[in-house]
């Protein structure tokens, strides 16, 4: 009767100590990637192309 209750209380000292061992973790999350665009974009060279354009056209 000793030995099963000994048993049963070693059991469960392993049982809940492997239960708690861990303990809580936040979780690890991959860093965000950002990929910015270096596309070139002479959009920008547009509209004063066009109003020198413009305006020698209508110096003539």
């Amino acid at each position: 009767m000793k030995t099963l209750v000994a048993s049963a209380a070693i059991t469960l000292a392993l049982a809940t100590g492997a239960s708690h061992a861990g303990g809580v973790v936040e979780p690890v999350m991959p860093p965000a990637v950002i990929i910015e665009d270096t596309s070139a974009n002479t959009g920008h060279l547009l509209v004063p192309a066009l109003f020198v354009i413009f305006a020698l056209a209508s110096l003539n």
